[in-house]
């Protein structure tokens, strides 16, 4: 049954797309380009929730929007609506009372209003100033009654418009960021590699003259899982994982630990900078599926300044 049920919603959508007027959609984005004030949504029922939701959307792209419900805006609410604002009505029939008794008031306050329907003889398309009409095969519902094919396209065409806008206004990660500080999200953008790096006394720090026997003991008690060989001016000289202690007591243990650093040091490593976003950074390190970079030097202009370490992106929720 659920199989079934996929392909007919499946089919459903289809038709939405083909059938949707793509000269109308243009019109509609044009005019939510050239808004100057709020694009302001309300619908009623399963329609308002999806207002509320487009609403959200478009808050957190870069375009200035709200929610409002028509009741509220009949009982007050519909003093905060300008001459400068547009209005967008979202309505599977387009009868809805409320959004019809609602348009003459939002005309009489100078807003443009728009009107989103399945239905292409409805009083709200003919009531608005601009509308478009949804294509709407049926419902997935079995009595072609429960909003479920209605809502999904007007949330698809909601959010074909809301990117649309992103890309128009030329909205950048850095400004989304400053509006998702907080959540998955906001991690992935705020956070810099700087923000996680280990540094100053809890570095690894090594010089390429040490020996192996010696540098041991920095290993262990730094517990970072490697050594970052370093020259007297505090130069990245290379790197030295506990992968590569492994493979080097595979071979010979005893001449390994007369041997220098410099002689078993990894010279040339990943690094990445402390502005880098920590999210990159932990792509960057997940770059080859076959073998992941577990920790990686922080340089700026060949300095090494910090360590940055898997173990610690992920514990910060990046991952």
């Amino acid at each position: 049954m659920i199989k079934d049920l996929f392909e007919e919603y499946q089919k459903n959508l289809n038709y939405f797309f083909d059938h949707v007027d793509p000269e109308k959609a243009e019109e509609n984005f044009n005019l939510f380009l050239g808004c100057e004030g709020m694009v302001i949504f309300t619908g009623v029922g399963k329609s308002g929730i999806i207002a509320e939701k487009l609403a959200m959307t478009m808050i957190s792209t870069g375009t200035k929007a709200l929610y409002l419900p028509p009741m509220n805006a009949l009982h007050g609410d519909i003093g905060i609506v300008t001459e400068k604002d547009l209005l967008v009505c979202i309505s599977k029939s387009g009868e809805s009372e409320e959004l019809l008794s609602l348009v003459p008031f939002a005309r009489k306050k100078g807003a443009k209003t728009v009107a989103w329907v399945s239905n292409p003889q409805s009083k709200l398309l003919t009531a608005c100033d601009l509308g478009i009409c949804l294509p709407l095969s049926k419902e997935l519902c079995p009595f072609d009654l429960a909003p479920t094919t209605s809502t999904s396209i007007q949330l698809i065409f909601g959010d074909v418009l809301s990117v649309a806008l992103m890309k128009a206004k030329n909205f950048s990660l850095d400004e989304y960021a400053l509006n998702h500080p907080a959540g998955a999200i906001g991690k992935k953008i705020t956070l810099k590699v700087e923000d996680l790096m280990l540094k100053g006394e809890r570095l690894p720090l090594c010089p390429p003259n040490v020996r192996l026997r010696d540098a041991l003991v920095i290993l262990t008690d730094k517990k970072c899982g490697c050594l970052l060989i370093t020259d007297e001016a505090g130069k990245l000289q290379g790197i030295f994982t506990d992968g590569d202690l492994r493979r080097a007591f595979q071979s010979d243990p005893a001449k390994m630990l007369e041997k220098k650093m410099e002689e078993l040091m990894t010279p040339s490593c990943l690094f990445t900078e402390k502005n880098q976003r920590a999210f990159d950074a932990l792509r960057f390190m997940q770059g080859d599926e076959k073998k992941w970079v577990n920790v990686m030097p922080v340089v700026e202009s060949g300095t090494l300044i910090g360590l940055i370490r898997m173990h610690d992106l992920v514990q910060a929720g990046i991952a």
